[in-house]
């Protein structure tokens, strides 16, 4: 894949499809960020909706 890095960004998930293998970088133009907790209160409450498996 010919990976377009958008350097707004940034992401170290290796495992995603939108992953730029070279860089530390989001191919996408925009993600979504959701939660899965009813009150989020940590980061780890939050979750990368745009995230797509190799």
């Amino acid at each position: 894949m010919d990976c377009k890095a958008n350097k707004s960004i940034e992401c170290t998930v290796q495992q995603c499809a939108n992953h730029c293998a070279d860089s530390n970088y989001c191919a996408l133009d925009r993600i979504l960020v959701g939660t899965h907790e009813a009150n989020p209160t940590a980061d780890q409450c939050t979750d990368c909706k745009s995230f797509r498996m190799k």
